[in-house]
């Protein structure tokens, strides 16, 4: 026990400044601390420092996940949807039943499949639902909040509750088409905001540097506005298409000294030319046509008739590539579609023949895999080179695509096309097929010198739409079963991205006990705007009618906005899919983004199977659509 304090007084002095008085002045206590300090000894005081510096590092460090984690949090709770079921939208099946709503991991690293997929899922068609309730109740729209051009409405819960009340088939009907109504229209929105960024910085130029504000030349032909002007035709922007068509007239000319690439100026410039003649009906599109494709000519003048890949479209000439006598075989197979049509349309032979000389040469020579091709072909003996690598990717894709759509041009006549592409695709199943650890995904690898390699290239997502197109053609019903399996593949490669964009290669794990299907190493983690997945989503969309798919586009159409957008106009290409706080532009807008990826975005987006008739059009691989031949029977 303590003793009872004593009931004396007690003297108490404090030190002071000047008067002796008690002092609690600011300077007083900081001399009083210093004081402190200085009885400490070297040792003490060191480990005290040690320790501050210690702590500040850790501050530093876990500044960037608490933010993380505090994102994660709003996230989360913005995700539960409070608008009308997807199951009670007349002809949406019901979503798979998910698991009751927790937390999700706010670490930084690949979500959980199941859990990415819940979140993403839960969030597609709120934006666009919610403000078709608005629309509907004659109010204007309100809670809208802008980052970086997307929005996302906040005035979710009420207006959900109210149409899930009303159970009226006739309501749910236009709460779907205005719905699809307002995503066409963020496409259009994205359009005009690329455009403008093409229009402000790049105009006339081949492409935009929306960063630097500043433009690239690769051939001087004015390359995103070509590539572009069906887009806009499709789109319904006249006033931008009429501005195009004008420079078309009176700027382009293609009497320049300078060297393109055959297989990028035919896919793009020949191919965006004839597609928009034959929307258009304008003949100015045309003449360019015959322009550039007998331009182009001189690079099939070669000892083996496989052509050189590059042309001096003012000089006449053309040459191999500066480190090699070989081309690829992708580019030299993937020229016939618009190489036909123009013949077809000017009565000249000429065109048609030396392309279809290139298939036949291809069908009997001797290094596939059950009907896969090698990469590289040599132009002066006609022979594949560094045979042994097979895939589906870069320098082969577009390959198997075009063996099949030259037969579905043609008629579907020409059966030694057909016969390439069955016998490739099973050549696909039996050799490059396999299933990720630990949820199975199927995917399309890679043989090298009898070794497969689980690495994909995000081009090879052309396969799940060209499979689907095979289908609705009358090819084996289990093309378009693959397709599926793929096509559910290709979206994960987004939806397991931190950003939720693809990045260029991923690898996919086969051992038992992997914690996560896809890997991406550093350098591959670029995104280019690349169309393939969407391209796909459209076939699968257009053929089956499953409304997933629809909200796939949708959310990677948000992530473009979200993390691609750049305000003072156009969209770039990114270094990282894996960091959404830095994801590190690249200072490029493809072409392709305005020829290929934002027009299959629209096209996924509309009910009308009239815009761009599958069975009266067929795609290039530029997206560019040319006319399926009438039949001559």
């Amino acid at each position: 026990m303590h003793p009872q304090s004593r009931q004396d007084y007690v003297s108490v002095s404090f030190a002071g400044q000047g008067n002796g008085g008690y002092n609690n002045s600011k300077q007083w206590r900081r001399k009083s601390c210093w004081r402190k300090w200085k009885q400490l000894s070297r040792l003490q005081r060191s480990l005290i420092l040690f320790i501050l510096v210690i702590l500040f590092i850790c501050g530093i460090a876990s500044y960037p996940v608490f933010i993380a984690q505090l994102r994660d949090t709003e996230e989360d709770t913005d995700s539960i949807p409070h608008v009308l079921p997807e199951a009670s939208v007349k002809g949406r099946p019901p979503l798979p039943e998910q698991p009751s709503q927790r937390k999700l991991s706010n670490k930084r690293g690949p979500p959980i499949l199941q859990n990415r997929i819940q979140k993403k899922g839960n969030t597609s068609d709120t934006v666009a639902r919610d403000k078709v309730v608005d629309s509907k109740n004659g109010k204007k729209e309100t809670g809208v909040i802008s980052w970086q051009g997307t929005e996302i409405d906040t005035d979710q819960a009420t207006e959900g509750t109210k149409e899930n009340k009303e159970g009226s088939r006739g309501s749910q009907e236009l709460l779907s088409k205005q719905a699809d109504a307002s995503r066409l229209e963020a496409v259009q929105e994205a359009f005009r905001h690329a455009w403008k960024g093409y229009k402000d910085f790049a105009w006339g130029h081949d492409e935009l540097r929306p960063v630097s504000k500043s433009y690239n030349e690769w051939f001087g032909l004015g390359l995103t506005l070509i590539d572009a002007m069906d887009t806009m035709w499709i789109l319904g922007l006249k006033e931008e298409f009429e501005e195009a068509k004008a420079w078309v007239a009176k700027e382009l000319t293609f009497d320049k000294n300078v060297d393109v690439n055959l297989f990028e100026s035919t896919i793009r410039i020949l191919g965006g030319l004839l597609s928009t003649y034959h929307l258009t009906g304008d003949i100015v599109f045309l003449d360019k046509a015959k322009d550039i494709g007998s331009r182009l000519m001189p690079a099939f003048n070669t000892p083996s008739k496989i052509p050189y890949s590059d042309v001096n479209i003012g000089k006449g000439t053309a040459h191999p590539p500066r480190w090699t006598s070989d081309s690829t075989v992708a580019e030299v197979t993937s020229i016939q579609l618009e190489f036909r049509e123009l013949s077809r349309l000017t009565q000249e032979p000429l065109y048609e023949a030396v392309v279809a000389e290139i298939m036949k040469q291809v069908h009997k020579l001797d290094g596939k895999l059950d009907g896969l091709v090698p990469m590289f072909i040599n132009t002066n003996n006609g022979q594949f080179t560094h045979q042994g690598i097979y895939t589906l990717g870069a320098r082969a894709d577009s390959y198997y695509e075009y063996l099949l759509k030259q037969w579905i041009q043609g008629g579907k006549k020409e059966n030694q096309l057909l016969d390439d592409y069955l016998q490739a695709i099973e050549g696909v199943k039996k050799n490059l097929l396999q299933k990720s650890s630990p949820n199975g995904l199927i995917f399309v690898g890679e043989v090298s010198h009898g070794q497969f390699s689980p690495k994909m290239d995000h081009l090879v997502c052309f396969l799940p739409g060209t499979l689907a197109l095979g289908a609705h053609n009358g090819l084996p019903a289990d093309h378009m079963d693959l397709a599926k399996k793929l096509m559910k593949t290709c979206y994960q490669m987004y939806v397991q991205m931190e950003t939720g964009l693809s990045p260029e290669i991923v690898h996919f794990n086969m051992h038992q006990g992997s914690t996560r299907d896809i890997d991406v190493k550093l350098a591959d983690r670029h995104n280019l705007l690349r169309p393939e997945t969407v391209e796909s989503l459209f076939y699968l969309y257009r053929f089956t009618k499953d409304h997933k798919y629809q909200d796939w586009g949708w959310e990677i159409l948000q992530n473009f906005n979200k993390y691609t957008k750049v305000s003072s106009g156009g969209y770039t290409s990114i270094n990282n899919v894996r960091d959404p706080d830095y994801p590190s532009p690249k200072d490029k807008m493809e072409s392709f983004f305005l020829g290929e990826t934002l027009k299959y975005l629209y096209l996924l987006f509309s009910d009308e199977p009239d815009l761009i008739n599958l069975d009266k059009y067929v795609f290039n691989t530029e997206a560019h659509p040319l006319p399926i031949w009438p039949s001559t029977v």
